[in-house]
């Protein structure tokens, strides 16, 4: 089969697509047809070695839409023909889901929204799980004001709907022409990129690895919650710091997946690229204020 690899790091020109082996499900675990896997800034980091894994072939891609088409021993619930969604978690993995086939672990893996196309529901897991796992991190209930960096974006679009859903008052912070996007998402105020709002917030979701300066918005014995691990700023003014990281949730996504298909949740795509395209697709990642 097809997969796209790194076999070095550096920019765009390092990413190509390889003939590998297909590969088959172990005991636990499901395999999937590729029909959509997104491109996310931690395909664009793993390109680079952030995370390291020199010498190593190092497959891309995280989040998956498609049909189960084998199933480990021991795998119940799911047979092939299963249409499914999936979080495929690691930094430095042999093969990701930019692949024409991808080995999940079963619990990895939701039924596949009914309501949009494969395209669409990959924009899912890896974003949506962020974004739901760092709201319940920041443990603020129905009233409490959150303040939303790079609320356009994927992550922190997804994340002003589930904290305007929760009845958090939002306040969304990203480019001046994304105002009227990230209100129609369900944010109550909006700071353009380089302002401050009007006055503390009882927490930050910091999607636009702002750090310090998101930290700064966040009231005395608030909260702020980062995306990336290692990242975040030190805590001050009794303000509690978290890191998050994404985990793969089956469940979890299920639940998503219940939002997007009863129109609580919408997904968005910026751009779609065949699998021998991949390159050109990590250029676009890569370029001055994308996404």
């Amino acid at each position: 089969m097809r997969a796209v690899v790194v076999d070095g790091f550096g920019g765009p020109e390092q990413v190509r697509v390889a003939e590998v082996e297909v590969p088959r499900p172990a005991a636990g675990q499901v395999r999937v047809r590729v029909r959509a896997a997104g491109v996310n800034p931690v395909d664009g980091a793993v390109r680079a070695g952030v995370f390291g894994g020199a010498g190593q072939r190092i497959g891309l891609g995280w989040d998956v839409a498609g049909e189960i088409d084998e199933v480990g021993p021991g795998v119940e619930g799911w047979t092939p023909g299963s249409r499914v969604v999936g979080l495929h978690y690691g930094t430095v993995k042999p093969l990701g889901t930019h692949a024409e086939y991808a080995v999940l672990d079963a619990s990895a893996v939701a039924a596949a929204p009914e309501s949009v196309d494969a395209a669409v529901a990959a924009a899912l897991p890896l974003s949506g799980l962020t974004a739901a796992r760092a709201l319940d991190l920041l443990g603020l209930g129905a009233g409490e004001s959150v303040l939303i960096t790079g609320a356009a974006g994927s992550v922190g679009g997804i994340a002003v709907q589930l904290a305007a859903r929760a009845g958090l008052v939002v306040t969304a912070l990203a480019g001046e022409g994304d105002e009227e996007l990230v209100r129609s998402l369900g944010a109550k105020e909006f700071v353009p990129r380089g302002a401050e709002p009007a006055g503390p917030v009882d927490g930050v979701l910091d999607a636009a690895v702002l750090g310090a300066a998101a930290l700064g918005f966040v009231r005395d014995g608030g909260a702020y919650v980062g995306l990336i691990p290692g990242a975040a700023p030190a805590a001050e003014r009794g303000v509690r710091v978290v890191e998050q990281e994404v985990a793969a949730d089956g469940a979890e996504l299920g639940r998503l997946v219940g939002l997007v298909d009863a129109g609580e949740l919408t997904l968005r795509v910026g751009r779609t690229f065949g699998l021998a395209e991949a390159a050109e697709a990590h250029a676009v990642l890569a370029a001055p204020g994308y996404p």
